[in-house]
């Protein structure tokens, strides 16, 4: 007889002390020790966790109005402009934006040593912010400047919503030219110098429900130290099943779009990143639980690093030019024991996710349900799956 659980059942026994909560590297051992049928009935709940930097990301922040009013069109913070275009005092300020006076890549490579990530985690780590603000003036809005201080607790609300966050999988970026090059996967040597990595393979929370059977709209997840919910699909949305070898092993391109309260998060898990000669970005720790419902469930949450895969991508010449394609793929397997050999060449491996942060959000997480102290919620609507056969479109010049 086949199990078959319910998120009422098991939030009943998360109530009473009762469910048993595994991380997904633990539920990989139980399943190797008792079988895929005895783990689907002795686990409620496998939690997964991933931090990494994650360029789409930001915060919409509401500073209350000031004597008199003001109908603010232009918005920095601490230097860092916020886009202003939505309400008289609301911006949301990009992890990604940069201050209008930083040098950028002027001088090759540029530092980025500050930009909208650090401007959040500031706010997060309680550190007073400058406001500055101009606008054309109205009769109902009639300043027109305002440079002030403000801190997170001061303001109305902050609300972290970042249109793409937890991508899936992701690359293994090389670099095939003779000159250094300097990209959102790190610095990449010439010649397959280096490989440079951003998932946590078997820890990481889209590759352990690749078909989206329990994650989608309304999962209550750990966000940047505090709860979020997943609000919709996330940007660059494009699921699929990666097969090598005529075998399904992970999944691709899926990504989330996730929302939370600022106010409730830790400079911990919202970290400012700089990369040379790129940009700057913020770092974010995501964990999502995944309700064992079935076996199917299950089977896919205990993957394991030797069956999960990421494509090997040139970004020397390949992944700038968008020629398409691949070098092959590795697992992560291979991608965490530090070196791969790609063409014949052994290449160090790096990764930009941090393996440690990754456990330590699936161990925080499991805990907060082994308490009582987080429920699970079912989604109030299904995020497209590998089946949709989304297909991603590019910009058509005329």
């Amino acid at each position: 007889m086949s199990i078959e659980k319910t998120y009422a059942e098991i939030n009943a026994k998360i109530k009473t002390g009762k469910a048993v909560v595994v991380t997904a590297e633990e539920l990989i051992a139980l399943v190797e020790e008792k079988g895929l049928t005895e783990a689907t009935r002795e686990v409620d709940v496998v939690t997964t966790g991933t931090f990494a930097p994650m360029c789409s990301s930001g915060a919409f922040l509401s500073f209350g109005h000031t004597k008199p009013r003001m109908k603010m069109q232009k918005v920095w913070l601490n230097g860092v402009s916020a886009y202003a275009g939505i309400a008289a005092v609301d911006a949301y300020l990009g992890a990604a934006e940069l201050p209008e006076e930083d040098p950028l890549n002027s001088n090759f490579p540029g530092e980025f040593r500050y930009g909208g990530g650090h401007v959040i985690q500031d706010l997060v780590a309680r550190k007073p912010v400058k406001l500055k603000a101009i606008a054309y003036g109205t009769n109902c809005y009639p300043r027109k400047s305002v440079e002030t201080m403000i801190t997170l607790d001061e303001i109305n609300e902050a609300i972290l919503f970042n249109p793409r966050n937890a991508y899936q999988n992701y690359n293994c970026a090389v670099n095939l030219t003779d000159r250094t090059v300097y990209t959102y996967m790190g610095m990449l040597k010439p010649q397959m110098g280096n490989a440079n990595y951003s998932t946590s393979g078997e820890l990481s929370p889209l590759l352990k429900d690749p078909h989206f059977k329990t994650i989608g709209v309304g999962t209550k997840i750990f966000l940047g130290g505090g709860v979020g919910y997943v609000a919709w699909n996330g940007t660059q949305h494009f699921p699929a099943m990666t097969n090598v070898d005529g075998k399904e092993l992970g999944g691709a391109g899926g990504t989330l779009a996730v929302i939370g309260d600022l106010k409730q998060m830790s400079p911990k898990w919202l970290v400012g990143t700089s990369f040379l000669g790129y940009g700057a970005t913020l770092s974010v720790g995501i964990g999502i639980p995944i309700p064992l419902l079935n076996e199917e469930i299950t089977r896919y949450a205990a993957m394991k690093d030797e069956d999960l895969f990421a494509p090997i991508v040139d970004y020397g010449e390949a992944y700038p030019s968008f020629t398409p394609g691949n070098l092959g793929y590795v697992s992560y397997a291979e991608l965490k024991s530090g070196k791969i050999t790609v063409q014949g060449k052994e290449i160090q491996t790096s990764p930009l996710s941090s393996m440690p942060r990754a456990r330590e959000v699936a161990a925080t997480l499991k805990k907060w349900i082994q308490k009582g102290d987080f429920l699970l919620t079912e989604p109030v609507k299904s995020l497209p799956s590998p089946a949709d056969g989304i297909v991603a479109h590019s910009i058509k010049e005329v």
